[in-house]
């Protein structure tokens, strides 16, 4: 594979280096954790970057740092209270990551960030993309921070071959990158990349006439810029069928269920779920109809009621009030969501909450949908 960046002169580097950071100065964007060079603020910013949108960040952010100001607060904070303000972010093993850094630098660092890229990388939760934006934006440490939108630019720069799904082909990016990356402002650059990543050369439409280094790029010469980057298709995520139990006793309390300590959504809370076979969900989504009754207008009957949870003594609704959708990175959660009530203590491992209590604990997506659900039905039913 021919390596473009070989082909640059000092001079060629140099050139591209002036009018891409002139750029940036130029153009980019205002974020709340770029407003000054402290790391911890850069490291929380970019865990949050993982998988999550700029905009979408941006409020949890400012929740984070008014909650957890320093790594000690962070170190020192209840779980429950950390998730709490994770709470719609996603992917929470992020967060309990942190936490665990923050230990880290606590105990070995003596509560100060570290400032060489070996040790940064010795934190938990922390790879070489996470380790290349702190060390070069904090610190001036001329690594690369090479990430999707990243590596989409260089490939496009040096008609790059290389399928970026593949976890070898990071060397190839790691090495033109080291050939380009400014040695005096690294961390202005590894942002300059993201921001034209995001923005202008974009996955499917990007906007050549608007880029600052199109006189450099390979692909936009040979007119073929949405060949790259080669990209495998990933595996789909698999396929999983719940029904949601909405349960009410007589003390308009709501039984919600505990997670396990480890694994997917770990220690948050649920409505009882119960997987069931995709023919049975299709059954149930054509047995009952959400249109056929108000919520609570109608009469519950355990006659030919739903069959959900049979060891418990619940009169369930004989009406799906909605179905509910959710993609992890591996895993496509259904699930339609039914309400009950029931008059006896359930033998099933949980608590019956307030819903006016429901802030207090932690709601991963799935349950906020759930939830959701639920609160439209009682809303219809009052109007």
């Amino acid at each position: 594979m021919s390596k473009g960046w070989e082909s640059w002169t000092e001079q060629d580097v140099a050139n591209f280096q002036t009018e891409f950071l002139t750029w940036y100065q130029q153009e980019k964007r205002n974020l709340p954790w770029r407003y000054n060079h402290d790391p911890y603020r850069i490291w929380i910013s970019e865990i949050m970057l993982q998988q999550t949108r700029v905009d979408t960040v941006i409020d949890y952010f400012y929740r984070f740092m008014e909650q957890f100001p320093t790594i000690q607060d962070l170190a020192n904070a209840p779980e429950d209270k950390l998730l709490k303000v994770w709470e719609g972010l996603g992917y929470y093993s992020r967060a309990r990551n942190l936490q665990a850094a923050a230990k880290q630098i606590m105990e070995e660092f003596g509560g100060q960030f570290p400032t060489t890229v070996e040790e940064i990388r010795s934190l938990k939760g922390i790879g070489p993309y996470t380790a290349g934006a702190i060390s070069s934006i904090a610190f001036e440490i001329p690594e690369p921070a090479i990430d999707g939108n990243v590596m989409r630019v260089v490939s496009r720069l040096f008609c790059i071959e290389a399928d970026i799904a593949k976890a070898s082909s990071r060397n190839i990016f790691d090495e033109a990158m080291r050939k380009i990356i400014s040695q005096d402002q690294p961390g202005d650059f590894n942002q300059a990349m993201m921001d034209l990543g995001s923005s202008i050369c974009t996955p499917t439409s990007p906007q050549c006439e608007l880029c600052p280094i199109q006189n450099y790029c390979q692909a936009y010469r040979k007119n073929r810029q949405t060949a790259f980057p080669i990209k495998s298709k990933k595996q789909k995520p698999k396929d999983v069928y719940y029904v949601a139990g909405i349960i009410e006793n007589r003390q308009q309390e709501i039984f919600l269920q505990q997670r396990p300590e480890t694994g997917l959504l770990a220690n948050m809370w649920l409505f009882p779920l119960e997987e069931i076979s995709p023919s049975r969900f299709k059954e149930l989504q054509e047995q009952y109809d959400p249109n056929d009754w108000d919520l609570f207008s109608s009469t519950l009957v355990a006659e030919d009621s739903p069959d959900f949870f049979p060891e418990q003594e619940i009169v369930w609704q004989k009406k799906v009030l909605g179905e509910v959708k959710h993609v992890f990175s591996h895993l496509r959660w259904h699930i339609l969501v039914f309400y009950g009530r029931s008059a006896e203590m359930l033998t099933l491992d949980g608590q019956w909450v307030k819903p006016k209590d429901f802030p207090q604990y932690v709601f991963p997506k799935p349950q906020q949908k759930m939830l959701e659900v639920f609160e439209n039905n009682l809303a219809d039913d009052k109007d």
